[in-house]
C-alpha cells in the first residue's frame, strides 16, 4: 500500500496524547457497519480512518458486523462488507457480530434491572414517542416506570422466553425524563422481534437497540476510540452512561467526525436501497450509485479512493465535497497505469478513395505517451475506417479544424485525409464520406510539410470491435441532499444519467479483461464492465472524463 499522509487531525491528535499520558498502552479501533445494505464512499471514509489511526500507532482495528435487527440484515450484505474492506486494501484484526454477545447483552440487561436502572414498559411505540416531550419540553414517565425489580425481572424472562407479541413489551433503561438531551428521556434498549436472525437462528426473540449494544460491544472487544460520525454525537451520553452503569472492565470513548457529503450524491442507505427496490438503478453495484461495488464496478481504484478520503481529511464541522475532487484522484491514479487507445463511440463511415482496395497496413502506436513501460501496439490501416459523427459538419463554424469538405485532418498515428465527398441518405443525413489520404504524411516518417490544425481519432472498419459504451452523468440532479425532504427524493433524479451507445474499438481490445481501463482517445477513461461484458463484445463504461476545472485545494 502507498505511504500515508502524514496530515493531521483532531482524532490522530487525541490518540497521540493518550499514548503519551499512559491512559492507553495499544490502539484498537472497530468499523462496525450494520449488515442491512451495501457500503458506500461515505464509509469509506470511516473505513480508512479507523484502519489506517491503527496501523499508524501499530495497533488493532476490528471488522464488527451490528447485527441487532434481523428484519433488515442479510448474509448477503455481511459477505459484500468483507468483500469491501478488503478491496479497499485493509485487514480486520477480529472479525465479530453484535449477536456474539447477545448473551452477554443480556446479564447487562438484567444487571441493569437489579439495581433498578432498567424497567420493561407495556405502552406502544407511539405512546413511548409521545411521552418523550419536546427539545423546550420535559418528558412523561410511564405509567410502569416503579415496578419492582423483581417484577421486571420477571417480565423481561418472559419476553426473552417468546410469551409476548411484537411491541407489546419493551425494555427501558430509567434515567431521567426532564433531561435536556432527549436521548437520555429513559431510551429503550430491548424490544420483542420474533424473526429469524441470520446468525443466531431462532435462538432469540429480543434484540438489544443499537444505541445500547455499540458501547457494550466497544468495551467487550477493548476498543479505545470508538469512532463515530456527527449524528451520534447527541448520543454520546448514553454511551457513557451504558459503559458507567454496566460496570465494563473497559471503559472505550466515543470520538464523532464529519461525515461525508458529496454533491450530486445521496448517502442514506435507506435511499440508496429504494433505488435498487424501485429498479431505478441495476443493483447496489449499478455504476452510477455511490455505493463502494459501483465505484468498483465503474472502475474507480483503491488507491484514488484512499487518497480522496485522506484528502478530504477529518472535523467536526458539516460540510459538503464536490464530487469532481473524487474524479480528480481517478484521474491521476490512472494517468501513468491505464493504456491510450481509440474508439469510435458514434461511427461515421470514411472509405479513402486513393487507398488500395484490400490492402491492409499495420501502424506503430505508443500505449500511453507519459509511461513508456506501457510499450506500444499494431493498429490496422486500410481503404475503409470509422471516424467519430462530431468530427464532421459539412457546415463548420469558424474555427473549426475537424473535417468538413475540402478540409485535411490527420488522423491519428495514421495519415493526412481530405474530405472530397459527402453521402448522404433518403432522409438527408450523412452516412458516409468519401477522402482521399497523402501517403507522404505517414505519422512517424518525419513529415515537415505542410501543417494541419486538427487531429482525429479513428477504428479501421473491417478489423474494428464491436462494442458498447456507456456514459455516465450524475445520478441526482441536486448538488447537495436534503435528509428531510422525503417528498422529492426521487424526483431529483437525472433523467440523463446513463447513455448507451453502439461504436467500434480496435482490433486488439477484443480480448478486453473485466475490470481493465483504457483511456480512449478525447472521450475520457473507461472500465470494461465486469457484469454485462461477454466475449468477443465488450462493454465500456466511462470512469471519467478526461479533463475537469477543478482544482484540488482551490474547491
Amino acid at each position: 500500500m502507498e505511504s500515508k499522509s502524514s496530515s493531521s487531525n483532531f482524532i490522530r491528535n487525541i490518540i497521540m496524547e493518550d499514548l503519551e499520558a499512559g491512559r492507553v498502552k495499544e490502539v484498537v479501533t472497530r468499523f462496525p457497519p450494520e449488515p442491512n445494505g451495501y457500503l458506500h464512499i461515505g464509509h469509506a471514509k470511516s473505513i480508512c480512518l479507523n484502519f489506517e489511526l491503527a496501523d499508524e500507532f501499530k495497533g488493532r482495528t476490528n471488522l464488527r458486523f451490528d447485527d441487532t435487527n434481523p428484519v433488515k440484515e442479510d448474509v448477503e450484505y455481511v459477505e459484500s462488507i468483507k468483500k469491501d474492506v478488503q478491496w479497499l486494501g485493509f485487514d480486520w484484526d477480529g472479525l465479530f457480530f453484535a449477536s456474539d454477545y447477545f448473551g452477554k447483552m443480556y446479564e447487562k440487561a438484567l444487571l441493569l434491572i437489579r439495581k433498578g436502572l432498567a424497567y420493561v414498559d407495556d405502552q406502544s411505540a407511539d405512546e413511548i414517542r409521545a411521552s418523550r416531550g419536546t427539545l423546550t419540553e420535559p418528558g412523561k414517565p410511564s405509567p410502569y416506570r416503579d415496578r419492582t425489580p423483581e417484577e421486571n425481572l420477571d417480565l423481561f424472562e418472559r419476553m426473552k422466553k417468546g410469551e409476548f407479541a411484537n411491541g407489546e413489551k419493551v425494555l427501558r433503561a430509567k434515567i431521567d425524563m426532564s433531561s435536556p438531551n432527549v436521548n437520555l428521556r429513559d431510551p429503550v434498549i430491548y424490544r420483542i422481534v420474533h424473526a429469524h436472525h441470520h446468525n443466531t437462528g431462532d435462538a432469540w426473540c429480543i434484540y438489544p437497540m443499537y444505541a445500547f449494544a455499540h458501547p457494550l460491544e466497544d468495551a467487550i472487544e477493548g476498543v479505545t476510540h470508538s469512532i463515530c460520525t456527527l449524528e451520534f454525537e447527541d448520543q454520546r451520553p448514553f454511551y457513557d452512561w451504558v459503559i458507567a452503569n454496566c460496570e465494563t472492565e473497559a471503559k472505550p470513548h466515543q470520538y464523532e467526525f464529519n461525515r461525508l457529503n458529496l454533491t450530486n450524491t445521496v448517502m442514506s442507505k435507506r435511499k440508496l436501497k429504494q433505488l435498487v427496490e424501485e429498479k431505478v438503478v441495476d443493483g447496489w453495484d449499478d455504476p452510477r450509485m455511490p455505493t463502494i461495488s459501483g465505484l468498483r464496478r465503474k472502475g474507480y481504484t483503491p488507491e484514488a479512493i484512499r487518497a480522496f478520503c485522506r484528502e478530504i481529511g477529518v472535523a467536526k464541522s458539516y460540510g459538503v465535497v464536490d464530487e469532481r475532487m473524487l474524479e480528480h484522484f481517478i484521474r491521476e491514479d490512472l494517468k501513468l497505469k491505464a493504456p491510450r487507445t481509440m474508439a469510435v463511440l458514434r461511427p461515421l463511415k470514411v472509405v479513402i478513395t486513393n487507398y488500395p482496395e484490400g490492402q491492409v497496413e499495420w501502424l506503430e502506436a505508443e500505449n500511453n505517451s507519459e509511461n513508456e513501460e506501457l510499450g506500444s501496439r499494431q493498429i490496422p490501416f486500410s481503404r475503409e475506417i470509422y471516424i467519430e459523427q462530431d468530427d464532421f459538419m459539412e457546415v463548420p463554424p469558424p474555427k473549426y479544424f475537424r473535417l468538413f469538405p475540402g478540409n485535411e485532418v490527420r488522423l491519428k498515428h495514421a495519415y493526412f485525409i481530405k474530405c472530397e465527398e459527402v453521402i448522404k441518405n433518403e432522409a438527408g443525413e450523412v452516412v458516409e464520406l468519401r477522402c482521399t489520404y497523402d501517403p507522404e504524411t505517414k505519422s512517424g516518417t518525419g513529415f515537415t510539410g505542410r501543417k494541419v490544425k486538427g487531429t482525429i481519432h479513428w477504428v479501421e472498419a473491417t478489423q474494428a470491435v464491436p462494442a458498447e459504451f456507456r456514459l455516465y452523468e450524475p445520478l441526482i440532479r441536486d448538488e447537495d441532499e436534503n435528509e428531510e425532504n422525503e417528498t422529492s427524493f426521487l424526483e431529483r433524479i437525472n433523467p440523463n444519467s446513463l447513455e448507451t451507445l453502439q461504436g467500434f474499438v480496435e482490433p486488439n481490445m477484443k480480448e478486453a479483461a473485466a475490470q481493465d481501463k483504457f483511456q480512449f482517445f478525447r472521450h475520457g477513461y473507461f472500465n470494461v464492465d465486469p457484469k454485462d461484458s461477454e466475449p468477443g463484445r465488450p462493454v465500456f463504461g466511462r470512469i471519467v472524463s478526461l479533463k475537469s476545472s477543478f482544482e484540488v485545494g482551490k474547491a
